[in-house]
């Protein structure tokens, strides 16, 4: 798209906000100009937060499929639209509803701690959500003696587990590809030729990919971090649109990359979140569709889930 080209639709955008009453949520993973139009910008937590917040008549997500729906959940009377439907998760993905049911049958009496990387089935199958964020004060906030399933990020519930101590945590094998293809190698060359810099790290990578960060993060997290942390250098392990973020808020601060191990990548894209485009977010708000519709009795089961999360302080 060409400076240009992207001006106008920036332009029309805004003026059809205006015109419908519509605001734009953006996940931290999505491009910059994407991120640029959003009214609000953040991880899944604060976006979660913010959707029960909002009064405009058209909430538009900018993210990936389960966002939006999240956003629906919290937010019935509200229109809910999707630029992208096909941007799914493949966290999300490897979590089947009907599966993680049978798998929950198996364990009677176990509390269901589920990461709003999943499907509105499976988050109405769920006791309590998380995210990256608060994770591990959730599982806190459950009775040490109390049996917990956790899904659908192996990586995560593995992380926290450790954390905790808990004996009693049954994990669901599921995983984002983008964090799961970092590379050790080349993230320890990064460290031999940038001494100084810090590894931030999010908690959805491989255990030896997190026992080298110097910090262990959500995305807030992590941005949160490097603005308190005395470095001028970040070795960033994580999705890299947040790398827009943090060169905004620290423009004097260096944010390097962590690549993946495909040799053809320079950095780790999550191509679901890079699906969203100012074209099918401005035809997207023109056309009020594609739209995102729940079963009500689904929703309600998710609702109980994710407000159970946002409740714990």
């Amino acid at each position: 798209m060409n400076v240009e080209n992207s001006a106008e639709l920036r332009h029309r955008i805004e003026a059809l906000k205006r015109e419908k009453n519509a605001i734009i949520l953006a996940h931290y993973y999505t491009t910059p100009e994407v991120q640029a139009v959003a009214d609000f910008l953040g991880d899944s937590l604060a976006l979660s937060v913010q959707a029960q917040q909002v009064e405009a008549r058209i909430i538009l997500f900018a993210g990936v499929h389960f966002m939006a729906e999240t956003a629906k959940v919290l937010c019935p009377d509200k229109k809910v639209l999707i630029p992208c439907p096909e941007a799914g998760c493949s966290l999300a993905e490897s979590c089947d509803a009907n599966e993680f049911a049978a798998f929950k049958a198996k364990y009677p009496g176990y509390k269901v701690v589920s990461y709003v990387n999943t499907t509105v089935e499976v988050k109405a199958l769920t006791d309590v959500c998380c995210t990256s964020s608060n994770a591990l004060k959730v599982v806190e906030s459950l009775p040490a003696d109390q049996p917990l399933i956790f899904a659908p990020d192996r990586n995560l519930g593995s992380y926290i587990q450790k954390l905790t101590g808990r004996k009693n945590m049954v994990l669901w094998d599921g995983a984002c590809h983008v964090h799961e293809e970092f590379s050790l190698e080349k993230i320890l060359q990064l460290k031999r030729e940038h001494p100084e810099a810090k590894v931030v790290v999010h908690p959805e990578c491989r255990a030896y990919i997190v026992e080298v960060a110097d910090y262990v993060g959500s995305t807030a997290g992590i941005l949160d971090y490097c603005g308190r942390s005395d470095a001028r250098e970040f070795i960033v392990v994580t999705e890299a649109g947040i790398l827009a973020e943090m060169r905004k808020r620290y423009p004097e601060k260096t944010f390097i990359p962590a690549p993946p191990d495909d040799e053809t990548c320079a950095c780790n894209n999550c191509k679901y979140m890079k699906m969203v485009t100012l074209e099918n977010i401005c035809a997207c708000l023109e056309n009020e569709a594609p739209e995102i519709v729940l079963d009500e009795e689904t929703r309600r089961a998710a609702e109980r889930s994710i407000r159970n999360m946002i409740a714990i302080r």
